[in-house]
């Protein structure tokens, strides 16, 4: 994935330049939604390109449909793996289900994102940032206290509070099962 708003060099230049040194997959990111930005992105290399803000399972589905066209009809990362199992929670990317000990749980579509996006990246931190980028596509003046509010509902809807593990002053990561009540 590549976005386009990047602090250092030009989205399109770096797409260029990574399609020049290789055929790696590259879906765009951008909040850049005009079509001529988006021919500029594909004619520069982009497999895909994806207007923030997006929907998780649409992403989800432009990188299968990517690998598809590139033969590898796995799924992510080759390993299948638009279903998640962390302990006795199950989250499913596909069909947007979240099942807590086998049970069914309600979540909205902001908090199936939040989840979604820190479970898809395993363990790696999601930035505040990042997720206020991707899931909302814009910050405000409150955006960091909505993003608490729905961590700290997510915590409680799922019954499981160390799912959502805090790293202070940075974001969230997944927590393991064994963590301990207090660490989330």
């Amino acid at each position: 994935m590549l976005d386009l708003g990047l602090p250092d060099v030009d989205g399109v230049t770096l797409c260029r330049s990574i399609r020049a040194a290789s055929d790696v997959a590259i879906i765009v990111v951008s909040a850049r939604g005009e079509i001529d930005d988006r021919i500029l992105g594909l004619h520069a290399g982009a497999d895909d390109y994806l207007v923030k803000p997006y929907d998780v399972g649409e992403l989800v589905a432009r990188v299968h449909a990517v690998r598809r066209r590139r033969g590898d009809p796995v799924g992510l990362g080759g390993t299948g793996t638009e279903v998640f199992t962390i302990g006795d929670v199950r989250v499913d990317l596909a069909r947007h289900e979240v099942t807590v000990a086998g049970a069914s749980v309600a979540l909205s579509r902001k908090e199936f994102q939040v989840l979604a996006l820190v479970v898809a990246a395993g363990g790696a931190v999601c930035t505040r940032e990042r997720i206020l980028a991707e899931i909302w596509g814009r910050t405000w003046s409150g955006a960091n206290r909505t993003l608490d509010v729905h961590v700290a509902t997510l915590r409680t809807k799922l019954g499981r509070p160390w799912l959502l593990e805090t790293v202070r002053g940075v974001g969230y990561r997944l927590g393991t099962p064994t963590a301990e009540p207090g660490d989330g």
